[in-house]
């Protein structure tokens, strides 16, 4: 007796949550093998082949090719089960669900009728008298029986390269569904016990052993997360300037002088680049991939990078182009404190626009930031040290930083960048060149 059973579409991996179907690889009513590729699938990642976990005949398909399906929606539904009696097949036994044979998939099967047979979309039924289901290898002796839960197609393609046999693994994941970490670990087990001795001709290419293991969590594995992201999505292209500073510390010392609050470095550098950003609003930005636009925004909410003892993390100042240097400074010194004692709330680390980030204070004169995704645009500030400069002429010791733009060049081109940093320079040199544009 033949049962029906639905594959869905799994979890391609990397946070993706939909795919668009390419192209089916499967007719209604063809015999399918276990870990055969039913359909070919689009990410926003990559093309993916999808192997079905169910040997059997196909009795339904769902959605057409150019049709975009959630993670979890039916893909297809195959008809499962031993062949009839009357003498055993070759290689009979139960059709195990997921990654069951010990031997090479069956040729893909891609030849399709003159006449497409219609496709079930919203509901699906069985196609006429369903033909028994091939047969596969019974479980080696001493394997466990049952079936074997699988759903990532990489998990069972990283168990089949390996040559690592699922039904021999006990799944961690609910109701015993095998992960990616139980493979992971069951390769790491069987790798362990004896390394055989590596010749010092080859040790230099061996892989290295031991070692101390920091796992990535809390705030280094969302950090990782992130700024892997961001190198993923964003094509990002850096460039910078040298600047003469001294004009624009003299302007802090006077400001502070006045016996009013103490004006930050910080604060005067995010004034800049709020105004900067007025000048050049493609800067503070997000692209939409689902709708293929580039959103520019009215808000400035300007991030700012603060290293703590649990690692970094990119407080948000909210309408920072709504406040003066000394609201600036206020608000800078409250969540530098807040993050020091690891009391930011999700709300105060997340709706950042623009970041601004001083490396300086690490004692560096230059570097190429990674975008604080979905943002479009990092300024990055060096330390200010005195350096050999020409100044009205004439061979001088200035104040100079290195000043580094890093932005998504979908969102706008080097012209655009150059601007944006041009002005911060200019009104690094000469702080009334603000005070003239505001």
């Amino acid at each position: 007796m033949a049962q029906v059973l639905e594959f869905k579409l799994p979890d391609l991996g990397e946070g993706l949550t939909e795919a668009e179907i390419v192209r089916w690889l499967v007719q209604v009513g063809d015999v399918v093998a276990v870990d055969q590729p039913v359909v070919e699938v689009e990410t926003a990642k990559a093309m993916v082949e999808v192997p079905c976990p169910y040997g059997g005949v196909v009795t339904a398909r769902f959605g057409e090719e150019g049709t975009e399906l959630p993670v979890g929606a039916p893909l297809i539904t195959v008809a499962v089960g031993a062949p009839a009696s009357g003498g055993p097949a070759e290689g009979s036994g139960n059709v195990l669900v997921g990654y069951g044979t010990s031997e090479a998939p069956a040729r893909r099967r891609r030849v399709r009728p003159a006449q497409p047979t219609p496709t079930p979309t919203a509901s699906a039924t069985a196609v006429g008298p369903v033909p028994a289901a091939p047969a596969v290898p019974a479980a080696p002796s001493g394997a466990p029986e049952g079936p074997v839960a699988v759903i990532s197609p990489l998990v069972r393609r990283l168990a089949r390269e390996n040559g690592l046999d699922l039904r021999e693994l006990t799944g961690s994941g609910p109701d015993g569904l095998i992960l990616r970490a139980d493979v992971e670990n069951a390769l790491k087990a069987a790798a362990a016990p004896r390394p055989a001795p590596v010749p010092a001709a080859a040790a230099a290419s061996s892989p290295l052993t031991g070692g101390r293991r920091i796992p990535l969590k809390g705030v280094r594995g969302a950090v990782a997360d992130k700024l892997s992201r961001s190198r993923r999505e964003i094509p990002d292209a850096t460039c910078w300037v040298d600047a003469d500073a001294t004009e624009l510390m003299r302007a802090r010392a006077a400001m502070n002088a006045t016996g009013g609050p103490k004006i930050s470095l910080l604060a005067l550098l995010a004034r800049i680049c709020t105004a900067a950003l007025a000048r050049h609003p493609e800067l503070n930005s997000t692209v939409d991939l689902e709708a293929r636009e580039v959103v520019q925004l009215d808000q400035v909410h300007l991030g700012f990078a603060a290293q703590t003892e649990r690692g970094l993390v990119v407080p948000v100042v909210r309408d920072a182009h709504a406040r003066d240097a000394e609201g600036l400074t206020a608000e800078f010194a409250r969540l530098t404190e807040a993050a020091r004692d690891g009391r930011l709330t999700p709300g105060e680390l997340t709706g950042g626009t623009f970041t601004l980030n001083n490396y300086g204070v690490f004692g560096v004169d230059g570097s190429t930031p990674i975008i604080n995704h979905p943002e479009a645009a990092m300024l990055g500030v060096g330390r200010i040290v005195p350096k050999p400069w020409v100044h009205e002429g004439e061979l001088a010791v200035r104040q100079v930083v290195q000043l580094s733009l890093t932005f998504d060049h979908r969102v706008c081109d080097g012209g655009t960048a150059g601007g944006f940093l041009r002005y911060v320079a200019d009104c690094v040199e000469q702080p009334a060149v603000l005070l003239r544009t505001l």
